[in-house]
């Protein structure tokens, strides 16, 4: 018998990156409806059970917290154990969150659905983002972003099957069959997800991306200052982000515009309607964008680029807000250019602190959504006192700061720090965070 001369594997297939990478698109995609889609429940829930608007949009605070700040746990796991379980286990959480969403017959069992949807959302979405980090080394605007858009693109391929199920069966039984079917693609999936098992080789055409040579572990990452300057300018970012998105319809309302036809380019809607859905499909487009563009002239000088913009379409807002068109096609830009903060910085997060650690590195910095959400009911209380305009305002300040933080802060700062890594991992002072184990 003769002995084998097949050569063992030592290198990344071709294919795997890319399979990797639709894997968790395809994951992002089933868990988008828990939060863009929610918005159907909320007056089929009412008109059933009388609770209130208020009260059972507080399930969808208690899901967002949930989903943010527990990523970085959930991220950890995927660091030590790999994305398979993890993504597993998520799957089974965002099913039995709308089963009990289901027979939710009090705001008690409803809030325990948000809880276990948030915990499966961030389990699905921490996983998928920090493996692409892991995957695509050298294109991690592109990965992050177009990992992140799935997020979006699933709602927008669902929300009509699951707003007819509602009208024909009722909400209970959407909850119930799209729960559970949301639940079964994400574990079938979640079997074909796995980390490198060899280094990334670097593209023919090198990229010029300044990049760690120390993979920090989250307790160092949480101890630079690079990494508190990238969540405050994340919170800068988010919260205006997060707040539009929240109050759209009262904004429109508010400025005169919400029911006046508009037409543009041969789009014809009412504005509110044509804001809505142009701006979910630039958010979606925006994401990938812009990551690939961040991998081809710096992350800071795409900040620079997509902060700076927002800034401009808000100004818009401020001063012409109240015209149809204008508040149409500024919000559209607007949300165009804000979606791109979650290929951004958990691509810069990557860069930065190395890819061995990237889940649950990226998963620390996530956690800014989380607190910008918090900051989102401060704008209603300036609305109430001064109008959206000064609202408005405040958000061009923060953005427009962020922009020149980006270009002037954090480039040079990033710099230093990316410099000093190169020294440590050439003196061997990083022994503990420098190497990199066989299984990434």
């Amino acid at each position: 018998m003769e002995a084998s001369t097949a050569t063992p594997q030592t290198s990344t297939r071709a294919w795997e990156p890319w399979f990797q990478l639709a894997c968790g698109i395809v994951c992002m995609a089933m868990i988008a409806n828990l939060q863009y889609g929610w918005t159907l429940f909320v007056d089929p829930i009412d008109q059933a059970h009388g609770w209130g608007r208020a009260a059972i949009q507080t399930a969808f605070t208690i899901f967002v917290l949930t989903e943010t700040w527990l990523v970085p746990i959930e991220a950890w796991f995927v660091d030590r154990y790999g994305p398979r379980i993890v993504l597993s286990f998520g799957a089974v959480m965002i099913a039995l969150a709308w089963v009990v969403n289901s027979y939710a017959s009090s705001l008690t069992m409803l809030y325990a659905g948000a809880v276990l949807g948030g915990i499966g959302a961030g389990s699905v979405y921490g996983t998928c983002v920090g493996n692409a980090l892991k995957w695509f080394p050298y294109r991690r605007g592109l990965a992050a972003g177009a990992t992140a858009a799935g997020f979006g693109a699933g709602a927008a391929l669902t929300v009509v099957p699951i707003a007819n199920m509602i009208a024909t069966s009722g909400y209970q039984s959407a909850f119930l069959w799209f729960g559970i079917g949301q639940g079964v693609i994400v574990l079938v999936a979640a079997q074909f997800l796995y980390p490198p098992k060899f280094k990334i080789a670097a593209p023919k055409k090198a990229l010029s991306l300044p990049q760690s040579k120390v993979d920090y572990q989250p307790s160092q990452t949480l101890s630079k200052p690079v990494f508190w300057l990238l969540y405050a300018m994340f919170v800068m970012v988010a919260s205006g982000g997060l707040m539009a998105a929240a109050q759209i319809g009262p904004i429109a309302h508010d400025l005169g515009v919400a029911n006046v036809p508009v037409n543009i380019l041969g789009l014809q809607a009412v504005a509110l309607t044509l804001a809505i859905s142009l701006d979910r499909i630039f958010d979606g487009f925006g994401r990938p964008i812009f990551g690939y563009v961040s991998d081809r002239i710096g992350r800071e000088n795409t900040m620079f680029i997509a902060f700076g913009t927002a800034a401009v379409m808000l100004l818009l807002l401020v001063y012409h807000g109240s015209n149809p068109v204008v508040f149409v096609v500024a919000t559209a830009c607007f949300f165009g250019v804000f979606g791109e903060i979650y290929s951004l910085f958990p691509a810069t997060a990557g860069d930065t602190f190395g890819s061995k650690f990237a889940a649950t590195n990226a998963g620390m910095l996530y956690t800014a959504k989380g607190t910008a959400a918090l900051l989102v009911p401060i704008a209603s209380i300036v609305a109430a006192a001064y109008g959206w305009y000064a609202v408005f305002a405040i958000a061009v300040g923060l953005n427009a700061s962020a922009a020149f933080l980006a270009l002037f802060v954090l480039k040079p700062l990033r710099s230093r720090f990316i410099a000093r890594s190169a020294v440590e991992a050439q003196s061997g002072t990083a022994t503990i965070t420098g190497r990199q184990s066989p299984a990434h």
